[in-house]
């Protein structure tokens, strides 16, 4: 049985392209589409190379269950991810796909989780608290933000030497070796 992954991002579509490439020669995964919320990002263009389609979305519109429902379920998601998405998922979104939305966080959840934690906010705000470790915490998405029930977390160490963009380039170094794989696990649970 094919299983279909709907795709959200909102930058330059590094951890998309990922993923793409991971399952392009797998006969049980199909990545349907993706859905971003900027026109100008990376990822719209990177798509096109695997002949994924992209919608674009603006914030009334995503908003609306009415208006976006619809183009969700024409995807037909097994599995929604959001892979540097950076709205919120409403709650009707959450009930309409219960433990069907996964998130990955460029942090050890539940610290330097919620609103404004985001890319180099986050690493930002991890070197300043000082800590030794960082990493990637891929997550259920509930109605809270970056509250949901961890699936896997990955870490690595933090030197005083390092700097936030070290910090940046070793979690992205995590989301490379690490996503993919876990959404296959995902996938291979539902499967079960």
């Amino acid at each position: 049985m094919i299983k279909n992954l709907l795709l959200f991002a909102s930058g330059s579509g590094s951890n998309a392209v990922n993923v793409c490439q991971y399952f392009k020669e797998n006969p049980k995964v199909k990545i349907t589409g993706l859905i971003c919320n900027n026109p100008n990002a990376g990822v719209i263009e990177k798509m096109k190379e695997f002949g994924i389609p992209v919608i674009l979305v603006n914030r009334a519109d995503f908003n609306n269950p009415s208006v976006i429902l619809p183009v969700i379920f024409r995807f037909e998601p097994n599995l929604i991810c959001l892979l540097g998405f950076l709205w919120k998922i409403p709650p009707f979104m959450v009930n309409a796909f219960p433990n069907k939305i996964l998130n990955l966080h460029p942090a050890l959840l539940p610290k330097f989780g919620g609103k404004g934690m985001y890319g180099m906010h986050v690493h930002e705000a991890v070197k300043q608290a000082g800590e030794t470790n960082s990493g990637i915490s891929i997550h259920w998405v509930n109605e809270a933000f970056d509250e949901g029930e961890i699936i896997a977390q990955f870490t690595f160490e933090i030197s005083e030497a390092d700097s936030v963009n070290d910090i940046a380039e070793k979690v992205h170094t995590l989301e490379q070796k690490h996503v993919p794989a876990e959404i296959e696990k995902v996938l291979d649970k539902m499967l079960e």
